[in-house]
């Protein structure tokens, strides 16, 4: 049987926040957590669904893989198996469930601080800029780490101390019931720190609003829905925690010439009756340039000329793929007088041996219905 599409799960539209994500997982997980069912054999399975769903759109690179590629894509990345979770992602879905069965709810942050946001920048280029590359800067609005306090959170000239309670773990634990769970610390916060005197430029954040100046290579080939990561790029993390990182995602224009399929270009040519059937010589129009096309007498509308090498190049690979010319042969709209009689002495002078085609069409009418 098919898996189920995550965002269908967890009951949230592609382009859900991380907050909005959470939010669904915490609702579902709380519902049909089997402590709450013990009488229904299907809210373990459920259960599993959707903590295997959060377990990969909670994850930016899990999330940008899934996006682009469907299950294959995350497939043998670690995080969810059939018996559970591994490393932080299950220590995080861990604490919100029984967070949210017992009351309260935070999650998880240790005493080294927290990991930075994860960003993500939409980045419109144009179908050239998308074909050959770019080298390109964009301005990405983020925190940065406060220079009058090093990104410490204490006023100059002070640092924050050890939380007397926690001892700089950021939680405690306790026992209820058959459990035993930690909770943040509620004194420091989960940051395992207690600053006595803010920053007044941070308020005691570590972090101020601005904006980074970064430089991007957009490579040869790239299409929408492509995401380029950044490693520490996305936001500062917060009491010394590592950045998170930067996702680009790419929407490429359309173009009034060219359609994309693959690593072809698709360019359609409208030329006239008597050039399509006398013959005629263009000029095409391609991504290097126009080039010379000779299109022979009795070219039917629909024919495709390949012009080799004239497509996309290979992301991240070799050559290059084509260009496909599709002749439409335009029917005159508006005639003259002297056209129209033109046109009527050639229907009159025209007979089955110049219209093959439909010659071939009516004797297989006729043949099948008389």
């Amino acid at each position: 049987m098919a898996k189920r599409d995550y965002y269908e799960i967890l009951g949230v539209n592609r382009n859900a926040s991380e907050a909005e994500i959470k939010k669904a997982y915490r609702r579902l997980a709380v519902k049909y957590h089997p402590d709450k069912n013990p009488d229904d054999r299907n809210a373990e399975e459920k259960f599993k669904e959707i903590s295997e769903a959060y377990a990969v759109l909670s994850d930016a690179q899990k999330r940008a893989n899934y996006d682009q590629f469907g299950h294959a894509g995350v497939e043998g990345m670690g995080g969810f198996s059939s018996g559970g979770f591994s490393g932080s992602p299950f220590e995080d879905i861990f604490s919100d469930i029984f967070g949210d069965i017992f009351g309260g709810g935070h999650s998880r942050r240790g005493a080294r601080g927290r990991r930075g946001d994860d960003l993500r920048y939409n980045l419109t280029i144009s179908f050239e800029e998308a074909a050959f590359g770019l080298e390109t800067k964009v301005q990405i609005p983020r925190h940065q780490n406060c220079d009058a306090c090093a990104g410490s959170g204490a006023r100059a000239g002070t640092a924050p101390r050890t939380c007397p309670t926690c001892r700089g773990a950021g939680q405690v634990r306790y026992q209820q019931g058959f459990f035993s769970l930690t909770r943040p610390c509620p004194d420091c916060e989960g940051e395992g720190r207690v600053i006595d005197d803010p920053c007044p430029q941070c308020r005691g954040t570590g972090r101020v609003r601005g904006k980074k100046t970064i430089s991007l290579k957009i490579p040869a080939g790239v299409e929408t829905g492509n995401r380029l990561k950044l490693t520490g790029e996305g936001e500062p993390g917060i009491g010394g925690g590592p950045p998170g990182d930067l996702y680009v995602v790419i929407t490429v224009e359309e173009h009034p010439l060219f359609q994309r399929e693959g690593n072809d270009v698709i360019c359609e040519l409208p030329i006239s009756f008597p050039q399509a059937a006398l013959g005629h010589e263009f000029e095409v129009p391609t991504l290097d340039g126009k080039v010379k096309l000779k299109v022979p007498p009795g070219t039917q509308t629909g024919k495709v000329f390949k012009l080799p090498g004239k497509g996309i190049p290979v992301l991240q690979g070799y050559g290059r793929g084509d260009q496909l010319v599709v002749v439409r042969v335009e029917t005159p709209t508006r005639l003259t007088p002297r056209q129209r009689e033109l046109l009527e002495e050639f229907a009159r002078e025209g007979g089955e041996d110049i219209h093959p085609l439909g010659k071939s069409f009516f004797d297989k009418v006729k043949e099948l219905f008389g």
